[in-house]
């Protein structure tokens, strides 16, 4: 099984820089090096994009149906208790019902990789995502502690914030809590209540903040605390998102996540878009592309205390690698413009999960189970079996059910 092998004829690009027509060789799943080839190398066939492999900081990966479902026209949610209410009494998710659980968290792992993502957080608790998290094509990660909120109606998902985030310390975990996710008084007093519990510190990710206050901004910048930003789902329910101009200037570290597609965008690089959109349309200033690929890549590394492993391509780390077909000659605006059939190679730690045909060799040699798809009308290779899986889902509910996020061409039931 060929453990060792180079990628060529590629620009690498971080945030920080870009380096012109590269070689990368990987070895046993890490970047052995940049700038040589191995004995065997896979080339593109023109110049093509490569850039760290993309991380999804927030999705709820038992969510992720269709259609959104959202407040009634010209109304927005006062908190997310009344939009769980109105999920739950919907037929959407009746429909949902339909299929199990495997399928679904299958679903929300190629949502993620048909858009470039290679780690993801699930964030649901570990006794309900733990058997299936392994058996993701994607990394999804399991190092993390939970509360699902710092609230009086919070669902319980973890075993209180005091005990969850002590444990994110002991193990050096991230501490993940959706925060000031609304607008009454007790949601607004979340910071205020994870200083109370001396639980404000670099190890917590704080998820959607639309409640914050210039102080709020202040306290967290001053923990070293990060933020989960989901402008989509954030404007669907509330009709607003927090007060993202202000956070990025305060310096606090800020990555982009999905939430589920009944609320977010179908995947991160639409998600990348709305948010670019959103920033232009709330502050009449562009959100550059740079600064969105830190927040998709080095920034959520960061949030999940992984960075020594993700989040860039160095050698040691991690072989997780997106080529991308070049759309726009400036390589920044080519990953916010891409769609999932610029995808031309996807690694994770070396193996590929998504690839042009001319990389079949590399999922042979590499020992993937993998078949060939249509992708928006072109075809790759993928790893398992993704047009079954839609088609299954489909049997069971009984029509031809379009998932956007899903964008591969199969026969129909």
């Amino acid at each position: 099984m060929l453990s060792e092998y180079s990628i060529s004829n590629f620009h690498c690009v971080t945030p920080y820089k870009v380096k012109k027509n590269c070689a990368l060789t990987i070895s046993k799943g890490k970047i052995k090096s940049i700038g040589a080839e191995a004995s065997k190398n896979f080339s593109s066939q023109e110049t093509y994009y490569l850039y760290p492999g993309l991380v999804n900081i927030h999705d709820h990966f038992r969510g992720n149906y269709l259609p959104r479902i959202g407040p009634p026209e010209g109304t927005f949610y006062l908190n997310w208790l009344p939009w769980d209410n109105d999920l739950k009494a919907s037929d959407a998710y009746k429909e949902r019902s339909n299929i199990n659980i495997d399928e679904n968290y299958l679903l929300s792992a190629y949502k993620n990789l048909f858009s470039g993502v290679i780690t993801a957080n699930d964030h649901f608790p570990h006794k309900i995502n733990d058997e299936f998290l392994p058996k993701m094509p994607i990394r999804v990660i399991k190092e993390y502690t939970i509360e699902h909120e710092c609230s009086s109606y919070d669902l319980k998902w973890g075993d209180g914030i005091e005990v969850e985030h002590a444990r994110a310390v002991e193990r050096n975990y991230p501490f993940i809590t959706h925060l000031e996710e609304g607008f009454d008084e007790e949601s607004q007093r979340g910071v205020e209540i994870l200083e109370e519990l001396n639980c404000l510190d670099d190890h917590d990710v704080l998820i959607h903040c639309i409640g914050f206050s210039d102080e709020d901004i202040r306290k967290v910048k001053e923990a070293g605390a990060h933020i989960s930003w989901c402008p989509a789902s954030n404007m669907l329910m509330f009709n607003v998102t927090c007060k993202i101009k202000k956070i990025l200037e305060s310096g606090i570290n800020v990555s982009i996540g999905t939430d589920s597609t009944h609320t977010g965008s179908v995947n991160l690089l639409e998600e990348m878009r709305y948010a670019r959109e959103t920033y232009r349309r709330l502050y009449n200033e562009d959100l550059p592309a740079e600064k969105i690929l830190e927040m998709v890549t080095v920034n959520p590394a960061k949030a999940f205390r992984m960075y020594e492993r993700i989040g860039s391509i160095e050698e040691g780390k991690n072989a997780d690698l997106l080529l991308l077909e070049p759309v726009d000659k400036n390589p920044y605006e080519a990953l916010v413009k891409a769609e999932p059939g610029n995808i031309s190679l996807l690694l994770m730690e070396g193996k590929p999960l998504l690839g042009d045909l001319r990389y079949e060799e590399l999922f042979i040699q590499t020992g993937t189970d993998y078949n060939r798809i249509s992708l928006m009308g072109k075809e790759k290779c993928v790893i398992g079996d993704p047009e079954s899986l839609l088609l299954t889902v489909q049997k069971k509910v009984g029509y031809a059910k379009p998932l956007d996020f899903m964008p591969i061409d199969v026969n129909n039931v």
